[in-house]
């Protein structure tokens, strides 16, 4: 879990590709759930860190995964100085301080998680600690963000209907060419010319998603090997460190990527 309080002077930089900064400060603005869905990589994470500082909220970022609990979003009882006290979870302090509450691929939690949520969802707005007895009621300010990726749902692991009909969802997928290219010269400081072959690469590797690779290259990886190559390594060990071997471990694929690169650059 991560913390982060910053304002809007100091907002981590983020290149709207639609409206979402809009539809975003109108959930805000209306207390309602946001749900998050797009593939690995391709902003989500930032977008969520972007608008809460500009809306100057505290942002709580809990990565999701198959061991996390309600427990542990809510609280729990601990030892501390031979006594028995309780301790806030992240949802809990973000209900309390009317923060944001960022759950990151909430489909990996434990199924016991969207239980807790539900009443945080709806008009309510209230979270039952049944360990102490309260029945927190949110405070102005709270906003709970959920992402997950469509890609890799299966039936062990989506978002039940009446879990998802609770959110205002927004579908994310990579920026266009012209956008990318933007962004990542913005966050490596390689100029865009340099950059542009990378998210043509990029464009042809996400092309191969489902045939020879399970997932296609992130925009965090192109950024990656931006900044590898604005750093002085040579372009063809960054790709490869980046945004070849990262996707598979399949020899005979990887030589196929390495093709794909040298189609690209030469």
């Amino acid at each position: 879990m991560t913390q982060n309080r910053t304002g809007a002077a100091d907002a981590p930089f983020y290149l709207a590709q639609g409206d979402e900064c809009a539809l975003f400060q109108a959930a805000f603005d209306n207390t309602l759930p946001v749900l998050l869905k797009g593939p690995t990589g391709c902003g989500k994470t930032r977008f969520v860190a972007h608008m809460a500082a500009r809306l100057g909220r505290p942002l709580y970022t809990v990565a999701c995964h198959d061991d996390l609990s309600a427990a542990d979003l809510i609280g729990r009882y601990l030892l501390k100085g031979g006594e028995t006290v309780w301790v806030d979870g992240p949802l809990t302090r973000a209900v309390r301080e009317g923060a944001i509450c960022y759950l990151d691929e909430v489909v990996e939690a434990r199924k016991d998680v969207t239980v807790v949520l539900h009443p945080l969802t709806d008009d309510r707005r209230i979270l039952p600690i049944d360990r102490t007895g309260e029945e927190l009621e949110a405070a102005p300010g709270f906003m709970l963000v959920a992402s997950y990726n469509p890609g890799y749902q299966n039936i062990l692991k989506t978002l039940k209907p009446s879990t998802r009909q609770r959110f205002v969802a927004m579908e994310f997928d990579f920026p266009t060419p012209d956008l990318e290219i933007k962004v990542v010269a913005q966050e490596s400081g390689l100029s865009p010319d340099r950059v542009a072959p990378l998210v043509r690469l990029a464009g042809k590797l996400r092309a191969l998603k489902g045939q020879d690779l399970e997932e296609g290259v992130s925009t965090r990886l192109v950024i990656y090997a931006a900044t590898l190559i604005a750093q002085g390594m040579p372009i063809d060990r960054a790709i490869e460190a980046t945004m070849i071997e990262p996707l598979t471990d399949d020899a005979d694929v990887k030589r196929g990527l390495l093709d794909l690169v040298t189609a690209v650059f030469g």
